[in-house]
């Protein structure tokens, strides 16, 4: 569907009426404009129309629809599309939420098509209505500030990623913490889609930023500082990447340690049974012919033994740290 759409003509919006073709026709004939029409998940019926309004190449118009790309610019004749992987942090599930944003830039139009729920564009188009001066540079400007919005957006992410194993490292290392095995490969199935989402973004902006993409010239300045907070979150990302491996190697030894005492406690807890059991086993064997077997005091010298045995052997077991 078509959630906005306006003209904009030195740095002011006018609202379209009607057909957007003869509207834009009208505008470009009293100056520099350019058209904008943001859309959410349109299926093929609809965007055919913006298509043959902007004469859009089948492909990207094709991969607009379908989604699923992977971020990347491409060039069509006279029009720049790129893909952008937008990223929402879900907090009941500690889920990262992947979305799309697909930018068709002309030289004086531009199209954004939405797939997914993180993102939203219209504070990005509120933000560029309320700056004049930025809307000066025309489409491209649409560009950047969605760019800008994507990459903060990012930040935001990568700070709830770091929450999340800060509370992993806490669990890993309390003495009375479940197994959270299955928690850390679950966070870090997410920063591996977190990685797959930003990475590709970088050597993108890169080529806007070393001016080999002509519609951003006026607005390299821009994109650089897009590109720097990008690769801040790229090493972030790496970082995050990395601690969780440190925090699986560690949960893993401690779960082996603790293994490791529980199979000590249960051969020491053996070995102190193991003296009663003999002895009563040997004296159970019902021979009339048998050492010490018709004393008096035989039975209370068996117990006495059985527990003097037990108290010896538990109190060295126990200084030896196997109790």
């Amino acid at each position: 569907m078509i959630v906005d759409k306006a003209i904009y003509a030195g740095g002011k919006r006018r609202d379209i009426e009607g057909d957007i073709s003869d509207a834009f026709d009208l505008a470009r004939e009293d100056g520099e404009c350019f058209l904008w029409i943001g859309l959410f998940e349109p299926d093929e019926d609809e965007f055919e129309l913006v298509k043959d309004e902007l004469n859009l190449h089948p492909l990207a118009a094709e991969d607009a629809v379908s989604a699923h790309q992977r971020p990347k610019m491409e060039r069509y004749d006279d029009t720049l599309f790129v893909v952008l992987k937008t990223l929402a942090y879900v907090d009941k599930t500690s889920d990262i939420e992947v979305g799309e944003i697909m930018v068709f830039l002309g030289r004086d139009f531009v199209v954004t098509v939405r797939h997914g729920a993180g993102n939203p564009l219209g504070p990005v188009r509120k933000r560029l209505e309320d700056n004049p001066e930025l809307l000066g540079h025309g489409a491209t400007a649409v560009l950047y500030a969605v760019c800008d919005e994507v990459v903060d957006r990012y930040g935001v992410v990568a700070h709830e990623v770091e929450v999340d194993i800060i509370g992993l490292e806490r669990a890993v290392f309390d003495p009375n913490a479940r197994d959270v095995t299955a928690d850390i490969y679950s966070l870090k199935r997410e920063v591996l889609e977190f990685r797959s989402a930003e990475d590709p973004l970088v050597p993108v902006l890169q080529e806007i930023v070393k001016g080999r993409v002509a519609e951003c010239g006026s607005t390299r300045e821009y994109f650089r500082d897009v590109l720097d907070h990008l690769l801040r979150v790229d090493g972030q990302v790496d970082a995050h990447n990395e601690l969780l491996n440190s925090v699986l190697t560690a949960h893993l030894a401690l779960l082996g340690k603790r293994q490791n005492e529980d199979m000590r406690k249960i051969s020491a807890w053996a070995a102190i049974i193991a003296v009663p059991t003999a002895i009563a086993g040997i004296y159970g064997m019902n021979f009339d012919h048998m050492p010490e077997l018709h004393w008096t005091i035989g039975y209370p010298l068996v117990i006495a033994v059985m527990a003097v045995v037990c108290v010896v052997l538990f109190r060295r077991l126990r200084k030896s740290g196997w109790l």
